[in-house]
């Protein structure tokens, strides 16, 4: 049975056992995922705009992070992963862009002692710094690659589709942690808003 998705016409799947199939590429589309990054700026200010210091400090175990130290995250592969590699494989394909240790950087930068006021100012500003250098690009080489020593070729496409899929899965982190935090301070559970 063949599924279109009608929603933008981006993809076809197929059905097998319950599960969608991929079997159809279409064209990448750069400029929705730039304007994409560029919206999420606005999602994540917004989400993230006055929340109280207990929140944002707020982890459901020692081993989780916390929102400000999704933000710090966010931040440095912002400047050290996705606008760096990306910018690397068009500039100067087949060179390896220097190593990053995202999970080390958390203690090793002290992630949880900054000021969460000025790292989401921070997370904005190389935010804007990203669109702006993205929208800048004239016919760009996104076909140009380096090889990774067990991902194999990583071209330009795969930098920027992963770059937007980065923010969504932290979007989502960032909810659920707000919908934890929202059951720790009631004192009823959440079941009737629906199941997470």
């Amino acid at each position: 049975m063949q599924i279109l998705l009608t929603a933008y016409a981006l993809y076809k799947f197929q059905t097998d056992s319950g599960s969608l199939k991929y079997t159809k590429k279409q064209p990448m589309n750069e400029k929705y995922i730039i304007n994409q990054l560029s919206k999420n700026l606005r999602t994540f200010s917004s989400m993230l705009k006055g929340i109280p210091q207990d929140l944002y400090l707020f982890k459901q175990n020692p081993e989780h992070w916390c929102i400000l130290e999704i933000i710090c995250h966010l931040i440095d592969e912002e400047k050290e992963d996705f606008r760096m590699r990306l910018q690397t494989v068009l500039e100067a394909p087949f060179k390896h862009p220097p190593i990053i240790d995202p999970e080390g950087w958390v203690k090793n930068r002290n992630y949880i002692n900054q000021s969460f006021k000025e790292k989401l100012a921070e997370f904005k500003k190389e935010r804007r710094a990203s669109v702006t250098y993205l929208k800048a690009l004239d016919q760009p080489k996104w076909k140009n690659y380096y090889e990774h020593p067990s991902l194999g070729p990583l071209d330009g496409h795969h930098f920027l589709r992963n770059w937007l899929a980065h923010d969504y899965l932290h979007v989502k982190q960032i909810t659920r942690l707000k919908y934890q935090y929202l059951q720790s301070i009631t004192s009823s559970d959440c079941r009737y808003a629906g199941n997470w």
